[in-house]
């Protein structure tokens, strides 16, 4: 039977490969980038039976499979999260969490002579593809509703500007540059809100990246941060912050 493992880091691959000669099963063809799996599928015979990372350092895996028709059963090698991983559960094709545990390989490797000899199913690349671009990323929140007096005030979270806590108590900014006082802390507005657009500057302060006017020199080494419509405070980025936020803008 002809096993192949498609796997980047070396080390990585060569402890697969032993684990799999303990399972009689002999690899003897290991290869590592994106631009190598095409090259060998092409000029290979089909094999049984393929273990299959899924970030290679040149490229995604299923690049190689869009170039290259092939009909082999594969297990995926993944570090991705568990959304994904429900997703390659729930299209009936195996996969083995990275640090691979030798008992789940075992397992794996029952179930593929089982039923992957029998009848090799055809993959979706493609989908699989979707699965990773957009079902493992998580749901950010998209609004916010205030109560104001006894009215309920649906407030999108791009119209905020910032959050800040104040007085043991926490607040939003928005656009308009009306202050509202919000129901949850800074600890959990930091995990709903999308990084990309949101970041927490400081102990009490969140700021929206497409709200910032100007970024200013501060005293020992810190930036401050002008956000339009904001005037509480000083909007200043902490020490150990200071890189982490200059990331996060570049």
């Amino acid at each position: 039977m002809e096993v192949v493992i498609v796997e980047d880091e070396k080390p990585a691959a060569r402890r697969l490969q032993r684990m799999l000669k303990k399972l009689d099963l002999e690899v003897n063809t290991m290869l590592h980038s994106v631009k190598e799996g095409i090259a060998w599928f092409k000029e290979n015979p089909e094999p049984d039976l393929v273990f299959l990372d899924i970030q290679l350092s040149d490229g995604i895996s299923f690049e190689i499979f869009e170039k290259v028709k092939i009909n082999s059963a594969v297990i995926f090698t993944t570090a991705y999260d568990e959304y994904a991983l429900k997703a390659f559960k729930l299209n009936s094709v195996d996969y083995l969490l990275k640090p691979i545990d030798e008992e789940e390989l075992a397992n794996a490797v029952i179930k593929f002579k089982e039923n992957y000899l029998k009848n090799s199913p055809q993959i979706d690349f493609n989908a699989f593809r979707k699965i990773l671009e957009t079902g493992n990323k998580p749901d950010y929140k998209t609004r916010y509703t205030i109560q104001v007096g006894q009215h309920l005030k649906i407030i999108p979270a791009n119209e905020i500007c910032c959050f800040y806590s104040e007085n043991k108590a926490s607040y939003l900014t928005t656009t308009s540059g009306r202050n509202y006082p919000v129901d949850v802390s800074l600890e959990n507005l930091e995990k709903e809100l999308d990084p990309e657009k949101f970041f927490r500057i400081n102990r009490k302060s969140i700021v929206n990246i497409d709200c910032i006017e100007d970024i200013i020199s501060y005293t020992n080494s810190r930036l401050e941060v002008k956000v339009k419509v904001f005037s509480e405070f000083q909007l200043i980025v902490s020490r150990e912050r200071v890189r982490d936020f200059k990331n996060w803008i570049s």
